[in-house]
């Protein structure tokens, strides 16, 4: 009976130093937006993807203006239509008809082809930041020896944090060991 008493108590010895080691682990947590918003990689990605977006919308605004001079030209030409002229009118009205549909197609094909050139330059340009973002997390994560780092950025929807009271806010180190500069945004 001794014997199975002293066993007992060293299992839940041993349990309980398990259980007071895991709740040791130190949690982390950092604000991505805030990284992002103050890095110079960051800011010129978004420049150069501003300025690629203008320019596809410059290209479908032109072709739009292309429509919009076809369709009066189509619209005064209608309203001179007479007995006399009626059938060479005709002939030129389904002719402008025909092209202003070709024109609004293919309006609506820019429409899309822009969208996703957009979405791949995006990519293209912030996949690397991104990248370098989060392998920073996870070394100054592991310098601090931190177990988890939330991230409590307003973007990635705070979706895995249900309470947060103090843990420890690696925001400045990722940024500084990055050279993102700026004052760090308050995290909720």
């Amino acid at each position: 009976m001794k014997k199975l008493i002293t066993t007992f108590s060293i299992a839940a010895g041993l349990f309980l130093t398990t259980n007071f080691v895991n709740a040791q682990q130190k949690i982390g947590h950092v604000n991505s937006d805030d990284i992002f918003a103050n890095l110079p990689e960051a800011k010129t990605a978004e420049a150069s993807l501003d300025t690629f977006t203008k320019t596809k919308q410059g290209e479908i605004e032109k072709m739009i203006t292309t429509y919009q001079t076809k369709l009066k030209a189509a619209q005064d030409k209608e309203k001179t239509i007479s007995e006399a002229n009626k059938e060479t009118v005709i002939k030129e009205l389904t002719a402008a008809q025909t092209e202003l549909q070709t024109l609004g197609k293919g309006i609506e094909e820019a429409r899309t082809k822009a969208a996703q050139d957009i979405s791949k330059k995006q990519t293209e340009l912030f996949t690397p930041i991104q990248q370098k973002v989060s392998n920073m997390i996870s070394t100054v994560a592991k310098e601090k020896g931190l177990a988890y780092v939330f991230d409590v950025a307003t973007s990635q929807g705070n979706s895995n944090i249900a309470y947060m009271d103090g843990g420890e806010d690696i925001t400045p180190s990722v940024k500084s060991k990055l050279g993102a500069t700026g004052a760090a945004k308050a995290s909720k």
